[in-house]
């Protein structure tokens, strides 16, 4: 009974396996992946998928474009194109097995902005689960199988970064970054990463001057805004530190750290009428506050002057 049921099995696994390689066959496809203006595009995910095995496999273009499917079975088969930065595209062919099928020569466009395939955003989402948790390690090696399935995703290095931020290894952190802005020098986030590494290094004057570089109007997150303003603040830079409080406070109704700072910020400036105005504000949003008692100290001391 037993040697039945091991046989039964081992029938029931060969016949799996078997239908797992129906693809399979004798025919074969190249192919060659150009952008608009006809140049090679290196790096394409070719996916081959058999409609009638429901199975498949896939292959990448090389430095010059080109790709090649072999050992394939004859029948009708989808063949995605798929590239970070890139407009993917899906068509259909036939492939016999008895006779040469036509080179395929496919243009891709390119497209501007972020598009991620269901694939990565769940490798990604995944990862990121993992860093919110705190598993740190789990994530670094979420996001370094994602680079080695797309290795386009320079923005991933991002995400590596904050990890490394988030352990305090802030050199290992800025070089992550740094990757980013190797492929796109503008991207705020790599930037601002990088100014924060030189901030928590306690190398105020470098973080300063990566903070600069990033456009005023391009920042639109509060609490961003006010630790950028206390690095101004701290190197005696008030009217530039100013403006970032004002405008943590402007976008975040709610952000009496912002508010506060702008009157502590306005004594520096030594203009009272402006901190009196802040204090006051400060009052009526936020009665119940902490600070309320400082805040109502100081507008005392400012109205006796």
């Amino acid at each position: 009974m037993k040697k039945a049921f091991i046989l039964m099995f081992t029938l029931v696994l060969a016949a799996g396996l078997l239908a797992a390689q129906d693809f399979r066959g004798k025919g074969r496809v190249s192919g060659v992946v150009l952008d608009q203006d006809n140049k090679p595009i290196e790096g394409v995910r070719v996916k081959l998928f058999s409609t009638k095995a429901n199975a498949g496999f896939e292959v990448a273009t090389d430095k010059d474009g080109k790709w090649l499917g072999t050992w394939m079975a004859s029948g009708g088969w989808n063949v995605d194109f798929e590239k970070i930065g890139y407009e993917p595209k899906k068509i259909q062919v036939d492939i016999a097995e008895q006779r040469k099928n036509p080179d395929m020569k496919v243009n891709l466009k390119k497209i501007e902005g972020l598009v991620l395939n269901d694939e990565l955003k769940d490798l990604l989402n995944k990862s990121n689960q993992l860093f919110d948790q705190k598993d740190y390690a789990g994530a670094l090696a979420g996001y370094a199988e994602i680079l080695k399935k797309y290795p386009d995703a320079y923005f991933i290095n991002r995400n590596i970064g904050n990890v490394y931020f988030a352990q305090e290894k802030y050199d290992t952190a800025e070089e992550a970054y740094k990757k980013v802005l190797e492929k796109e020098p503008a991207n705020v986030a790599a930037t601002l990463g990088v100014g924060n590494c030189y901030a928590n290094r306690n190398q105020t004057d470098k973080a300063l001057e990566w903070y600069g570089k990033i456009q005023f109007d391009k920042i639109t997150d509060a609490t961003v805004l006010y630790n950028i303003g206390l690095n101004f603040f701290k190197s005696s830079k008030y009217e530039e530190a100013l403006k970032y409080f004002l405008k943590s406070f402007e976008i975040q109704k709610d952000f009496e750290d912002g508010l506060y700072q702008a009157g502590v910020t306005y004594i520096s400036l030594q203009k009272n009428a402006e901190a009196v105005a802040e204090f006051e504000k400060f009052l009526k949003t936020f009665p119940n506050s902490e600070k309320a008692p400082q805040v109502q100290g100081f507008l005392d001391y400012l109205k006796k002057k």
